[in-house]
């Protein structure tokens, strides 16, 4: 996983779109990578639409998001034409990228534990570097600490 100062691993993945994308194509701007678990389900779309409703303040600061998650692009351009999101989101189904950013762990649902996505997410400074990582929270505190952190800026 990377820490607070590393340079952010760079990654190629598909985007809704099914068109390749790197983290490096965001160099020039601060970007908010988020890992979350499913596409259209009640903490992820809170989660999505907290970061789209705060996207003139990412736009203010030259900032952009990404989200990422094991869905297939064509359900992520469904889930992000019916929220209306604003930035892009990218399909890691065999989960190397989420594994890479610890990610990817132990999770447990009414007392059945299995692998999945850790809701995550990490600000990346415009040169690249990593400026705050946070692991297991909660979609309301990843939007606030997002926001926050990108204002400041």
């Amino acid at each position: 996983m990377p820490n607070i100062g590393d340079t952010a691993p760079d990654f190629e993945l598909l985007n809704q779109d099914g068109q390749p994308t790197r983290l490096s194509d965001f160099r020039g701007q601060t970007v908010v990578l988020f890992a979350y678990p499913k596409a259209a389900t009640p903490g992820c779309t809170t989660q999505a639409c907290g970061l789209r409703d705060a996207w003139p303040t990412f736009e203010t600061h030259n900032a952009t998001v990404i989200g990422i998650s094991p869905d297939m692009p064509d359900a992520l351009k469904a889930w992000k034409e019916a929220e209306k999101l604003p930035y892009t989101l990218v399909s890691d189904p065999d989960h190397q990228v989420l594994e890479a950013w610890d990610a990817w762990g132990e999770r447990s649902m009414y007392g059945k534990k299995y692998m999945g996505v850790i809701r995550s997410h990490w600000v990346i400074d415009p040169d690249g570097k990593v400026i705050d990582t946070q692991l297991k929270i909660t979609p309301e505190k990843s939007v606030e600490k997002a926001v926050k952190l990108v204002a400041q800026e």
